[in-house]
């Protein structure tokens, strides 16, 4: 069965996801707090270091929202072609180390891209006592399932400033970085471990996760521009082109304006891997 276009308005939800300061350090782990230097971002990586009180990364929010509850079901096809496109988290206030959030998704569009279908979700969260916590929009690209005739979607000019940036900001992953983000990440998708699974994707090994990628560069950003406060960030958008192996240097350009600054994440070699970025904060 081809994409299933009465998904759209389908939604699943509400639905509770709890989180304990264990998985919030793990994830931080995993998308690269303390790797180059162990004491760098102790309050990321460690619950019980003097005067230092945990924060949890922000984007451990689009874990926690889309990597739990029922599925929203849009069609029948082979996964290894399903890629993810675009993310976007909004915050209505920090993570809690602890705690527990109810969840509701929503399918609200479905583009026909001609060689291949975009489905777009969105996921709000909120405390137990209904208080807004986040919300994220999520797009996958399913190869292979376009060409039926629908709506492309809307089309957004972007370009960074025409200057240098004002920040460059670089990491390392390595060889093993999707082995560990997948735990923390909460993503036990083959295409990220599986030689065969991602072969039938056409990649040539194992792939870094999308998500990986953006949470290793909202935390440079967080770093550069928020002085490592997660209280300041308000809003995290970046649309993936070209995927990541594990092993590669990523390097975040970005250009500020007032509390919002434009980026780019691109590999050593030169590819631009996550794109159209935007991050908000106060």
């Amino acid at each position: 069965m081809p994409i299933d276009l009465s998904a759209v308005g389908r939604t699943v939800g509400p639905w509770e996801q709890s989180w304990t300061p264990e998985e919030a350090l793990l994830y931080a782990l995993g998308v690269g707090a303390g790797a180059e230097d162990p004491l760098a971002e102790l309050a990321y990586t460690t619950e019980n270091t003097a005067e230092v009180d945990q924060q949890v990364l922000p984007t451990f929010g689009v874990v926690l929202a889309q990597f739990s509850g029922p599925g929203v079901d849009f069609g029948d096809f082979d996964p290894a072609l399903l890629v993810h496109a675009e993310q976007e988290l909004v915050l209505h206030r920090p993570l809690p180390a602890e705690g527990r959030m109810s969840l509701r998704r929503t399918v609200t569009d479905v583009f026909d891209k001609g060689k291949g279908a975009l489905v777009v979700a969105k996921t709000e969260g909120s405390t137990i006592n209904g208080e807004p916590l986040l919300s994220t929009m999520s797009s996958v690209f399913v190869r292979g399932q376009g060409g039926f005739g629908g709506e492309r979607g809307p089309s957004v000019d972007w370009a960074p400033p025409e200057r240098e940036p004002d920040a460059v900001l670089t990491f390392q992953t390595t060889p093993s970085q999707a082995l560990l983000y997948r735990l923390g990440g909460r993503d036990h998708n083959p295409l990220h471990s599986d030689p065969a699974f991602a072969g039938r994707g056409g990649f040539p090994r194992p792939i870094l996760h999308g998500l990986c990628t953006y949470g290793i560069t909202a935390r440079l950003l967080i770093g550069h521009f928020c002085g490592g406060e997660v209280d300041r960030v308000r809003r995290i958008y970046g649309r993936f082109t070209a995927p990541v192996l594990p092993g590669q240097e990523l390097i975040v350009h970005a250009w500020a304006e007032g509390n919002e600054a434009a980026f780019r994440t691109e590999t050593k070699e030169g590819g631009v891997t996550l794109d159209r970025g935007a991050f908000t904060f106060a």
